[in-house]
């Protein structure tokens, strides 16, 4: 029989019988484990983990190691950050999720991220699917793994570089970075309001849509947008 693969999930965890603990829990029973299992991965997250030695030392290695990492950024856990940037560092295939109320943090906004709610179970199905899809992905090799670190790191090669239209790139390297972030940003908004906009219409108590959407318009949405539209004229003028 062949040994399963480790989809190794970096997660905050808490203690046992914690808020914190029960919904890992619930996002590890009901949403990864579906769906890595008939993938071929065994689903594994720290405190999974009975071998002995030092625990610290053996999450590292199973970030290093495992063929496929989720990360779950809910809550901006700093143990799951410290995890997630070595991933990033050796641009190893990585899935992204974090509860669907939470805004992603700056850095790894150009990610694509799922977004879960485990309170709703037409988003745990929507979650799963989208899961798999990426899985499907990264296995079939159409997934360039670039991260904040390697982009770094490349662009730091470009900026050293003797040649004048390589280190012309690297000057253009930031800002099409930003622009792709104020894009992801965008995108990831976009569905938290698509899931609200859906579940309002389900609630006659609250907002209707069209008044959900108004004030949406007149607020952040619209910022974001002029914003990028004077990020996309500035990369224009540059290339000109």
């Amino acid at each position: 029989m062949t040994e399963k693969k480790t989809c190794f999930i970096i997660a905050p965890i808490g203690e046992p019988k914690s808020d914190i603990r029960k919904r890992s829990d619930q996002v590890f029973n009901h949403i990864i484990k579906p769906v890595v299992e008939p993938l071929g991965y065994k689903p594994v997250r720290s405190n999974h983990i009975s071998e002995p030695g030092i625990i610290t030392s053996q999450v590292i290695q199973n970030v290093l190691d495992a063929p496929l990492v989720v990360a779950d950024l809910t809550d901006h856990n700093p143990n799951v950050f410290y995890e997630l940037a070595i991933r990033h560092a050796i641009k190893k295939p990585l899935v992204q999720i974090i509860d669907k109320n939470q805004r992603l943090p700056f850095d790894v906004a150009g990610t694509r991220t799922i977004l879960i709610d485990v309170h709703d179970l037409d988003n745990v199905e929507d979650a799963k699917k989208e899961l798999e899809s990426q899985i499907r992905t990264i296995e079939r090799g159409k997934t360039e793994i670039d991260t904040p670190i390697s982009m770094a790191v490349d662009l730091s090669v470009l900026k050293k570089s003797e040649s004048p239209e390589k280190r012309y790139v690297a000057s253009l390297v930031p800002l099409m970075h930003e622009l792709r972030s104020e894009i992801r940003e965008m995108i990831h908004m976009n569905d938290r309001v698509l899931y609200e906009v859906r579940h309002l219409s389900h609630a006659p108590s609250r907002l209707s849509p069209e008044e959900y959407a108004f004030i949406l318009a007149k607020s952040d949405l619209r910022k974001q947008v002029e914003k990028s539209r004077r990020q996309s004229l500035k990369a224009k003028r540059s290339l000109a």
